[in-house]
């Protein structure tokens, strides 16, 4: 039986049919990058301080009735209590002046009875401020974030499966309308139970969106096509999202109008249906023969090229007289010790650059006095990175790339740890430099679990300001270290088979054995 891509070969790799696909797809996933990073905005903290109710208090007394604290070597008021009305109401009425009569920090305090006042100078509403997500139930703005990613882990658990069963095409776009749909529903919250809720599906189907429109398009396209589409053509789709929403954050200053603006882009995407076609491996690989034939005739119409009489010579599509195939399972990767090793390392390795690139990347509103200006140098780098890492693909052997990569990611974090709090741009060129390279695009399950828990990383800076860099950073050099046993690949053919992965693991081991 002729291969997939020798059978479509008088297509050529770059004709108007795959140009359509590749823009369409790429096209595609700009909302994911939208989405995906927008908490770094909804879920943001403005300064606030304990309501004070309009009483008649002494100028004096309303400048003091805060409390001063000291958090990381800075002085300010007090975000979660303030000294007890009654008592400054009383000390006020009797002509008491604080510092001079009294001595404010012998005075009792109590918690913000009545609520918070939130600062508007940069955000006019976010999930924080709406919710009152701040002092006990401060636990829940990174959770909220954690929720999202979980459902992105369940996203990336069962989108294969969806794809493989119904097809990749309508995968896409169902996702796709899950996306739209509960990001809408989203903007009509009306507490923290129902956002996170919502959030969660909203996860869900970004995920599934992004998985199935990676498969369609490594599928359709072929040769260098097909690798230019995967590592980084739809990498810049996301990137080009990613960049839109600090610009779109910086115009639409709450958190409604902002969720409005990721749900609306969905709707323009329906007309997508008539110009992106089903995969045809997957049609064949269903026995579904005449379906995959009609497609490729219609991108040689496209591309304006002759079509053989019998495009798929050796498919029958007679589903009973075919060979049984034995479908693996992710327990087959784990049977052999050759591929069980090689399986936890890859799993292991994802999972610290995915908690990486997610923690700094959500962290990114912290970086600088102005979030839409971090946030979006954030994102800006990522074009450059993912040129650079597919020149690295394609030229430098994959085990040390790694390697480097990720010791070169945790060299900044460390070296963070040295700069002074009054240097705040160079933190974030350090910053910056270690969210690229440890920009691993990956979709595995296991990855996944490393972006739940990053959310929580970050938040430990609120007991020790350089701790989340130290975790991940150490996390980094752990990885590293662990990539030295992987297996290169670099200028080898891939295995297209379990059985071919474990012919080339025993031939490793007898040579290294030798």
């Amino acid at each position: 039986m002729k291969d997939f891509a020798d059978s479509i070969s008088f297509l050529g790799q770059w004709g108007r049919f795959q140009q359509v696909v590749f823009f369409l797809l790429c096209v595609s996933l700009v909302p994911n990058g939208f989405s995906t990073f927008i908490l770094v905005f909804l879920t943001d903290v403005p300064g606030h301080h304990c309501v004070v109710p309009g009483f008649n208090l002494t100028e004096d007394w309303n400048t003091t009735i805060i409390p001063i604290k000291v958090v990381n070597g800075k002085q300010e008021q007090s975000r979660c209590s303030r000294y007890r009305l009654d008592v400054v109401r009383n000390l006020s009425a009797q002509g008491f002046i604080p510092g001079r009569d009294v001595n404010v920090t012998e005075l009792e305090q109590e918690g913000c009875v009545d609520g918070w006042s939130y600062s508007k100078d940069i955000y006019q509403s976010t999930v924080v401020s709406e919710f009152d997500l701040v002092c006990s139930d401060e636990w829940k703005q990174p959770f909220t974030a954690t929720v999202y990613f979980i459902g992105v882990l369940f996203g990336s658990f069962f989108s294969g499966q969806l794809s493989d069963r119904f097809g990749r095409k309508p995968v896409l776009f169902a996702t796709m309308a899950v996306q739209t749909l509960f990001s809408f529903i989203q903007v009509f919250s009306t507490s923290w139970t129902m956002f996170t809720i919502l959030l969660f599906f909203n996860g869900l189907g970004q995920m599934s969106n992004f998985v199935a429109a990676l498969v369609l398009g490594a599928e359709i396209l072929t040769g260098n096509v097909r690798v230019l589409y995967s590592s980084l053509g739809s990498c810049l789709g996301f990137a080009i999202g990613y960049m839109i929403l600090p610009l779109a954050a910086y115009f639409l200053r709450d958190w409604k109008s902002l969720m409005l603006a990721s749900s609306l882009p969905g709707l323009l995407y329906l007309p997508l249906w008539t110009f992106i076609p089903e995969s045809p491996r997957w049609l064949l690989s269903q026995g579904k023969v005449e379906e995959a034939e009609a497609i490729v005739r219609k991108a040689a119409k496209w591309n304006k090229v002759k079509v053989p009489n019998i495009i798929f010579r050796d498919y029958s599509g007679d589903e009973k007289n075919a060979q049984p195939i034995k479908k693996a399972n992710v327990l087959d990767l784990l049977r052999k010790s050759s591929m069980r090793t090689t399986t936890l390392i890859f799993c292991f390795v994802f999972f610290c650059s995915t908690t990486g690139y997610f923690g700094l990347s959500l962290n990114t509103a912290q970086l600088h006095a102005n979030p839409y200006i971090s946030c979006f140098i954030s994102a800006a780098v990522e074009v450059p990175a993912y040129i650079s890492s597919w020149l690295i693909l394609h030229y430098l052997p994959r085990r040390p790339s790694v390697i480097s990569s990720l010791l070169l990611g945790a060299m900044p974090l460390y070296l963070i740890l040295l700069v002074p709090q009054s240097l705040p741009n160079l933190c974030i060129a350090l910053e910056m430099f270690v969210l690229r390279n440890t920009a691993i695009g990956t979709c595995t399950t296991v990855s996944r679990v490393g972006s739940c828990i990053a959310p929580f990383v970050i938040k430990l800076n609120t007991y020790i300001l350089y701790l989340p860099y130290i975790i991940l950073s150490t996390l980094a050099v752990v990885a590293a270290i662990a990539a030295y046993f992987l297996p290169e690949s670099f200028g080898k053919p891939l295995p297209e088979t379990m059985t071919q992965m474990h012919k080339r693991e025993r031939f490793k081991c007898q040579c290294t054995g030798k």
